[in-house]
């Protein structure tokens, strides 16, 4: 029986083994009477991924032309002084190329970095490792490449800084593009995605307010490794039965694109670990619904983990990637790993390890990271966690910090604007279509999938499953999860609408998406696959003539039309403050200004606009003391007590009408002082003292004892912090 069983399996073998063989010849039969050899199919595959290739590099370009032509027209950055330039950096942007232009300045890299980690020569009584805290790897960068180039002489370091920021905004739109193709595999759908995150810039990018935040040095990476992991979750990406044999390569190179990508990300922004914790959720989803392979996904996990592990070990070990919920999730993920074994069988016992699964993992996660909580020292996102909770109505505070926050436009909730500028582009209604049609089929495949019934190796045009494609269940559950986000904080827009671009082009020019839903509709006048084809390319042709017809003007006006950025206040201050105010000055005021003060002059200031620190943090509202209803020696004592030299007041803060009442600095420290008392809907304010701010203009006793006016324009007034109080009248 033994030898008859070895004969049946070395029988089938050997006709596996023929079959194999011949299909090729079957293959090769069918494509010459087709007039393609096999060299000819692989000549065509080439030069679509040239021209594919080709057309992404292109876009980009042309898009960071675009955005440096804009910025060219709005700040005349050609015809200013090297002083009216920089003012253009507001707040932290500020801070950011300040230490840029410290590196330059130092008489080698070595020693410049060893000043930015032993800084004590930007706030005032306080050493800080500016590198760590302030995620300077950028600056680290774009100082190495612009003195290893040689650049120098050819080009002004704030050309090349804003050059590379613009740059890596066309990697971005080249990252959406390869996403979209590899997704959808015409160059329709990038067209589309393309267009409409233009068109919507206002809401994809924040590249118009604040160039050197962190976010557009570190969002590019993150669309590359979107676009990597979307190639790698694909299966059979661009691998024919002709070149199935290079199947291996291109998952390879989707997977060192992936780390590369991962851990660059991690390395720019403060904030990515966050980031990379939404998509591990969408990929522990798609993994727990047995909708992706589970080898490719642990795969990525582990992408993570060597991610966190790099990071905190060159990020001066920050305590904050160890407490970060990414890590926590992930270490639970492969501890839980081998519970996973039987869950895609499709019997009730595999169901039920399935939800144990599911609960293993979130259980294990929450106490783990509740555990490094205990044991890691950390103290860097504690104020977010207080946020959280007061956003969240779970905690009421008087605090004027985390009331300012609150009060600040990105993190409330987002304005009817918003929705409608996005329904004009006509992006939001087809977005919410694809959405729906591929929220329909994926639950259909997930109750497949429970009933035991095995995901299809390659899914034809005319089954109509989408829901079947990992790669777009992916993307499905992860714009969910941002837009989620993006609805409680006008800040996550940013995030979450490039991708709205690239799932709604991807959806409306699939013909897989217009198929799913004529199989439902169970159409039969017309021929579904046909019809289906017959939409995919009229709908978008349909869309992007018509974004032509009226936006392009309108993106054509912003580069004609000639618009002026002018601060002549501000650069009257700054040029007082370079000419008169004595080296080893310290200035006080508000932190954004304080901030322009350090970029533009050097001097030390006792606060800076950044709000990862609980010592900063405390020191803006220490300083911010001033737009209050406090004695003057009150605030004489504070700003003694940050050994400041001059006090700034602006105008514009101390006189503030704002369009909600509350939200003003001065109402903000009135609440948290105990100023004001609110009963049954109205507000009573009481205080022995006048404000500060413009009771120090009266120049009477005893504002004029501590402090004395050196300076005024329109905006600002300067004065002297006096070291020898005087009381005489």
């Amino acid at each position: 029986v033994s030898s008859g069983a070895t004969d049946v399996r070395l029988r089938k073998k050997q006709n596996c083994t023929e079959s194999d063989k011949m299909a090729p010849e079957k293959r090769n039969k069918e494509n010459s009477k087709l007039g393609r050899s096999p060299k000819y199919m692989l000549l065509q595959r080439f030069a679509k991924l040239f021209f594919g290739c080709l057309a992404a590099v292109t876009s980009g370009m042309m898009y960071a032309v675009y955005l440096s032509t804009y910025h060219e027209r709005k700040f005349w950055f050609s015809s200013r002084q090297e002083l009216e330039r920089e003012i253009t950096f507001q707040g932290d942007s500020a801070i950011y190329y300040s230490f840029y232009k410290e590196l330059l300045k130092a008489p080698s890299f070595e020693r410049g970095v060893y000043e930015l980690t032993h800084n004590n020569k930007t706030v005032s009584l306080k050493t800080i490792n500016a590198v760590q805290q302030m995620t300077l790897y950028p600056e680290l960068i774009a100082s190495v490449l612009y003195q290893a180039s040689g650049s120098e002489e050819v080009i002004e370091p704030v050309y090349f800084y804003i050059g590379i920021v613009f740059g890596l905004q066309g990697i971005y739109v080249t990252a959406l593009f390869v996403t979209s193709w590899v997704m959808s595999g015409t160059w329709l759908a990038v067209m589309l995605t393309v267009a409409w995150f233009i068109i919507n810039r206002t809401d994809t990018t924040r590249i118009d307010y604040s160039i050197p935040s962190r976010e557009n040095w570190a969002l590019p990476y993150f669309a590359c490794q979107v676009a990597a992991l979307t190639g790698y979750l694909k299966k059979n990406l661009n691998c024919s039965a002709e070149v199935k044999q290079h199947q291996g390569a291109c998952h390879t190179y989707c997977s060192g694109a992936l780390n590369a990508s991962t851990y660059t990300f991690m390395m720019m922004w403060e904030y990515s670990h966050y980031l990379l914790f939404v998509q591990a959720v969408s990929l522990f989803l798609l993994d727990s619904f047995a909708l992706a392979q589970t080898e490719k996904v642990h795969e990525v996990y582990r992408i993570y983990l060597f991610s966190v592990i790099l990071g905190y070990l060159l990020q001066f070990e920050n305590s904050a990637l160890l407490v970060s919920p990414l890590l926590s999730l992930v270490v639970a993920l492969m501890l839980s790993k081998s519970l996973q074994v039987d869950v895609k069988k499709g019997t009730f016992m595999s169901r039920l390890l399935k939800i144990m699964y599911i609960y293993l993992v979130l259980t294990v996660a929450v106490m783990l990271n509740f555990l490094l909580k205990m044991f890691v020292p950390h103290k860097e996102n504690e104020h977010l966690l207080k946020f959280i909770e007061v956003k969240l109505g779970l905690n009421t505070t008087k605090n004027f910090t985390m009331n300012w926050l609150l009060c600040q436009e990105s993190l409330q909730a987002p304005s009817q604007d918003f929705f409608l500028r996005l329904t004009q582009s006509s992006l939001l209604p087809f977005y919410i279509l694809v959405l729906i049609i591929c929220l329909f089929s994926v639950t259909q495949v997930i109750f497949r999938r429970i009933c035991g019934e095995p995901l299809k190796e390659t899914v034809k045009l005319e089954d109509g499953r989408i829901g079947e494609r990992p790669e777009i269940v992916y993307h499905v559950i992860h714009t969910i999860l941002l837009g989620c986000l993006a609805m409680c904080l006008e800040g996550m827009k940013y995030l979450w609408t490039p991708y709205v671009c690239m799932l709604a082009a991807f959806g409306v020019c699939s013909p897989e998406l217009w198929m799913t839903l004529f199989k439902w509709l169970r159409l039969k006048a017309v021929h579904p696959i046909l019809l289906a084809l017959i939409l995919s390319m009229a709908v978008p042709t349909i869309i992007g003539f018509s974004l032509w017809k009226e936006f392009f003007p309108r993106i054509m006006s912003e580069l004609t039309e000639l618009q002026e950025f002018y601060d002549p206040d501000t650069v009257e201050l700054m040029t007082w403050i370079k000419r008169q105010a004595p080296m080893a000055t310290v200035f006080a005021g508000s932190p954004q200004l304080m901030g322009v003060i350090k970029l533009c002059t050097g001097w030390m200031v006792s606060s800076l606009p950044l709000y990862n620190d609980d010592d900063l943090l405390k020191r803006n509202e220490n300083i911010y003391q001033i737009y209050s209803k406090r004695s003057a020696e009150d605030i004489y004592k504070i700003l003694t007590s940050y050994k400041a030299n001059f006090l700034v007041i602006e105008d514009s803060i101390c006189n503030e009408v704002g369009p909600v009442r509350g939200c003003r600095v001065k109402d903000l420290l009135d609440v948290a002082n105990g100023h004001v008392v609110c009963e049954e809907g109205d507000s009573y304010a009481f205080s022995k003292y006048g404000r500060f701010c413009h009771e120090i203009k009266m120049n009477y006793s005893p504002y004029v004892n501590y402090f004395t006016r050196v300076y005024w324009n329109r905006s600002y007034f300067v004065y002297r912090i006096n070291t020898v109080i005087s009381f005489q009248s």
